[in-house]
């Protein structure tokens, strides 16, 4: 795919979407952080009926450590891997306590330290929560990133360098929403909505879904 192409794609979906963000619920930094955290292979429909249900009374570091991890656990066992999940989240509010004054770090190392913390989730909240440039590959993404020809890899970390570097900069930050929301609403796995697709004619998917008659 060549950059005229990327970049009438990425004009196309701005003005579809001038404002793309996170589908999560939540009001601060942390919030975004822990919801992001729970994310992790679940939906962010189950992530946010549950969030609804402490983060009113507890979402502090302070208030979902005085949950406990038992506490936590019964607030998110709908959601898939609750108990690791909840073990990493009481681990991970003591940690912005112990060393971050209860502040999320705006730095990529210092948010991998926290338990439960990989790449993707710092760098959704890198981008969502400081402005910074990241792209966080999850399945949607690095389906239409290859699905597309945007930016093809074999794995998730060559498609988002691919990513970060082919985008056109003006499209950098809100890249990474408007790439998820069209792969979970649009591009999605078994039948992609071709017919439905504002870019279908810029994509190089050899087989598109034909339009019924």
């Amino acid at each position: 795919m060549n950059a005229a192409k990327r970049t009438e794609i990425f004009q196309r979906l701005q003005a579809a979407n001038p404002n793309p963000t996170t589908e999560l619920e939540y009001e601060t930094t942390f919030q975004l952080l822990i919801a992001v955290i729970l994310s992790a292979q679940a939906t962010d429909v189950s992530v946010n009926l549950a969030t609804r249900k402490f983060f009113p009374q507890h979402g502090t570091p302070e208030g979902i450590l005085s949950l406990g991890e038992e506490g936590l656990t019964e607030y998110i066992k709908t959601i898939g891997l609750f108990r690791t999940k909840a073990r990493n989240v009481i681990a991970t509010c003591r940690m912005l306590l112990e060393l971050h004054g209860g502040e999320v770090p705006n730095d990529r190392a210092a948010l991998e330290a926290l338990p439960g913390v990989g790449r993707k989730t710092a760098n959704v909240v890198l981008n969502t929560a400081f402005g910074q440039p990241t792209i966080a590959v999850d399945t949607h993404i690095f389906r239409v990133a290859n699905r597309t020809g945007i930016a093809k890899g074999k794995n998730v970390l060559e498609v988002e360098r691919r990513l970060e570097r082919l985008i056109p900069k003006p499209f950098l930050q809100d890249a990474h929403h408007w790439l998820i929301l069209h792969g979970r609403y649009v591009c999605v796995a078994r039948k992609p909505k071709c017919p439905q697709c504002g870019i279908s004619d810029l994509c190089e998917y050899k087989s598109k879904t034909p339009a019924t008659s």
